[in-house]
């Protein structure tokens, strides 16, 4: 057996192989020390943008496996490794995963939508997807909501990007839109000067833009008021439940029935011969 043979073998294979493994090890951790670098200053970068804190880890992901997977390519070819065929069967493999996990790629697609164009926040109270209530997270599968009997709500997004979104909360305003009827016989003004004092005793009617109370409609039993009143976004309810109640015993007082459907049914006899 010559053992000389072989060693010069081993030599030979070694220094012939033995720098591509160097040079491949070399580059993976140098590659990986680099991404992790990049990543952070892309992250600090988005940060002082002031882009959202999910998009920001959602991309400093993406961005991360990204760069990873070119690192990997390249120690790759250091060894002398063909990765035409690895760059073949990872489209393919990505080909496949994109359509087994499409609807869930749907919706973070959606999300990144929501948190760059900003339909509604946490805290929002939104109506969207057939679903009301108040927004209590964002993530990047689904919108979680909390209705306003204490129910949760969990949302995938892209139902919600594919419906109309309502926002009750984006204005510091909104307008209270009521109708009032009155009996025909009943005195018309007296029922609107009722309407206008009890707009002016409440504090919380805003001033700008300006309340307004109108005769909308004749009515097939009543003459219907129009009453519009804008207040803050957050007393909304409280006014609107308030002004129901003040009205009826206002008009109470004063002597203005609120009228209601009614059927009078006349019955006639026929003699009989």
């Amino acid at each position: 057996m010559d053992i000389s043979k072989y060693s010069d073998m081993a030599i030979i294979y070694a220094s012939e192989y033995g720098l591509k493994v160097i040079a491949a090890i070399a580059i993976f951790f140098i590659g990986k020390w680099g991404v992790g670098k990049i990543t952070l200053l892309i992250k600090k970068l988005m940060l002082k943008a002031y882009v959202d804190l999910t998009l920001v880890e959602f991309l400093e992901n993406v961005i991360y496996f990204a760069l990873l997977i070119v690192i990997i390519l390249a120690s790759l070819n250091a060894l002398g490794i063909n990765t035409t065929s690895f760059l073949a069967v990872f489209g393919a493999a990505s080909l496949a995963i994109g359509l087994a996990l499409k609807d869930s790629l749907s919706n973070i697609g959606a999300a990144v939508l929501i948190i760059i164009f900003k339909p509604f926040k946490v805290g929002d109270f939104i109506d969207a997807a057939g679903a009301s209530g108040s927004v209590e997270q964002i993530n990047l599968f689904s919108t979680i909501m909390a209705t306003p009997d204490n129910k949760t709500i969990m949302i995938p997004n892209s139902s919600i990007i594919g419906s109309n979104i309502t926002n009750f909360s984006s204005k510091p305003t909104r307008r209270i839109n009521l109708v009032f009827g009155i009996d025909y016989n009943d005195d018309l003004k007296l029922a609107k000067e009722t309407l206008m004092q009890i707009i002016k005793e409440d504090d919380r009617v805003l001033q700008e833009p300006a309340p307004l109370v109108a005769v909308g409609e004749l009515a097939d039993n009543s003459v219907n008021f129009v009453f519009r009143v804008w207040v803050k976004t957050e007393e909304y309810w409280s006014v609107h439940f308030d002004m129901i109640e003040k009205v009826k015993l206002e008009f109470d007082k004063v002597g203005i029935s609120i009228p209601f459907p009614q059927m009078n049914v006349h019955i006639q006899k026929k003699e009989q011969k």
